[in-house]
């Protein structure tokens, strides 16, 4: 999946539209609908307001690596806990590391 389909799928797993979007992140819409087509990529500043805003910080491993990490709290959108979405195939899952008790 290429991160403009990951980008829209994860906005659409939280129920909002694209103007919601942009209030949450302060982006035009305009250039919101060219990240979500794939127009253009979103640079380092626009990723950074993505993976750090509460609303989409569950998303941050998912939309950069295609993991998840559920122990974490890292999902992907077809794991959203609000079940919004279906699944669409499989998602890899990172083994969580553990600390031996001494």
């Amino acid at each position: 999946m290429m991160i403009y389909e990951k980008l829209k799928a994860m906005r659409k797993a939280e129920g909002l539209s694209q103007q919601n979007v942009c209030q949450l992140l302060d982006f035009s819409i305009s250039t919101l609908k060219k990240y979500e087509s794939g127009a253009i990529e979103p640079g380092c500043a626009a990723l950074m307001k993505y993976t750090t805003h509460p609303r989409f910080f569950k998303y941050s491993l998912w939309l950069m690596s295609d993991q998840t990490a559920e122990i974490a709290g890292q999902i992907s959108p077809p794991l959203s806990l609000d079940g919004s979405c279906s699944s669409e195939g499989v998602q890899d899952s990172v083994t969580p590391v553990t600390k031996s008790r001494r």
